[in-house]
């Protein structure tokens, strides 16, 4: 594996009161961001290594009920209010299936990286407006597969030739770990991510806590973290760029000891 390659971590912050994991949520019980704990989470996050601080105010997972376009942006709007007059210079993602959320982060925050889990499916304005923007852009896989490898390597080839229609060039694929694929298709998945690497462009991984640890050892997302950290080498292993991440300081020890194993092998 290339032993220059850069790495970096994406923390976490769900502007939700559903998401699966409760130490990602910054939500107060009125519906709207707890500004302490929001400014807390970031300072700490961005201290312990997080390069990126991505910010939902949708939950995505499985069973979740989408809130819709008027709720999520009453959720973010404050969130990117206290991002810009507190940390003006922060990199942040943004959640987001709507290309509308994105024209109004941008009024405010200006450029961002959009994280959309629908890769422009939702939204047909979605890629012409990261594009008209120049934004940059992670795009999932999402969909249920038969044969998940070939699939996803089908589906980002395909999505391809859209971004460049749309004039989008800066993006990053996301295998879409627990997005419409089976416990057996996310570990089949993420042996063969090595085979992503041929299509040309950086790998976020996201499986912090996610079900395909907690179900398969029977346990909560809350006892995750360790099964998570071995799920999360061998993703550096399989060539990852980005790690989402819950708990940033483990994903840097982790990032560490990789580095350290390919200078010595």
């Amino acid at each position: 594996m290339d032993k220059s390659r850069k790495i970096e971590l994406m923390g976490i912050i769900n502007l939700t009161p559903d998401s699966f994991y409760g130490g990602s949520r910054v939500l107060g019980p009125d519906g709207l961001p707890d500004t302490v704990a929001l400014i807390s989470r970031i300072e700490t996050m961005s201290a312990e290594g997080a390069g990126i601080i991505d910010i939902g105010a949708c939950s995505s997972r499985p069973g979740s009920v989408p809130v819709g376009e008027e709720v999520e942006w009453a959720r973010l709007e404050p969130a990117l209010e206290v991002i810009r007059g507190r940390f003006p210079n922060l990199r942040i993602s943004i959640d987001t299936t709507f290309s509308s959320i994105v024209q109004k982060a941008y009024d405010i925050i200006g450029p961002f990286t959009v994280n959309d889990i629908s890769a422009g499916e939702d939204d047909p304005l979605m890629l012409p407006t990261v594009a008209r923007l120049g934004l940059g852009y992670v795009a999932m896989h999402h969909r249920e597969s038969a044969d998940v490898v070939s699939d996803v390597i089908s589906f980002f080839r395909e999505f391809s030739g859209k971004a460049a229609d749309a004039g989008l060039e800066d993006w990053i694929l996301d295998p879409g770990f627990g997005f419409g694929k089976t416990l057996d298709q996310n570990y089949r998945l993420l042996a063969a991510m090595p085979e992503l690497l041929p299509l040309g462009r950086p790998i976020l991984v996201g499986v912090s806590r996610k079900s395909m640890v907690w179900k398969l050892l029977g346990i909560t997302p809350e006892d995750a973290l360790p099964g998570t950290q071995i799920l999360h080498y061998k993703a550096l292993e399989g060539g990852a760029s980005i790690l989402r991440v819950h708990d940033v300081a483990e994903a840097a020890n982790t990032i560490k000891i990789y580095r350290t194993m390919t200078e010595i092998t």
